[in-house]
């Protein structure tokens, strides 16, 4: 079980603390909940989902949880983040809620994927998303292709990689 440091509102004792786990079946409502939750209501920075809502529950159940590795945070009993991982060196999703944000958590998630891919990861992000790139190239990824939006929902999208120090 991880912890992040406390800063800000969490050093005060204001905020629960987070731990975060691999994730499991038991897990899998809280991550489509999740899933629903950012991608509709962090648009247009992230574009609008193009599956239906009840589509979530099965994508998470049969493909991240059935053919991949998740790891969840928790805070105060609440799921608040996931992070997506797959073979060979994908990392497929990493989302916080909006009350979690720029608390470190993130940034652990990254710890995570890097423990177990220590050969180097590789993600799509939307270019809208500035945010998040700018995290991902602080956490040392760096972008290596730019599409015009040839991804299911249309949206101009950057490859980025991290590969360990030599």
């Amino acid at each position: 079980m991880r912890e992040p440091q406390a800063r800000g509102a969490a050093a005060t004792g204001e905020v629960p603390p987070v731990s975060i786990r691999p994730g499991t079946a038991a897990d899998a409502a809280g991550i489509a909940d999740l899933f629903w939750q950012v991608r509709t209501e962090s648009t247009p920075r992230i574009p609008m989902i193009v599956h239906p809502r009840e589509s979530i529950l099965p994508f998470v159940e049969h493909v991240l949880l059935g053919q991949g590795e998740v790891w969840v945070a928790e805070a105060d009993g609440r799921l608040v983040g996931f992070l997506a991982l797959a073979e060979p060196d994908e990392l497929g999703h990493l989302y916080i809620a909006d009350d979690h944000t720029g608390r470190g958590l993130g940034s652990l998630f990254l710890e995570v994927a890097k423990e177990r891919f220590p050969a180097g990861l590789q993600l799509w992000a939307f270019q809208s998303n500035t945010g998040a790139l700018r995290f991902y190239e602080r956490h040392g990824f760096v972008a290596v292709e730019w599409t015009d939006g040839d991804n299911e929902e249309g949206a101009p999208d950057v490859r980025m990689v991290w590969a360990p120090a030599r």
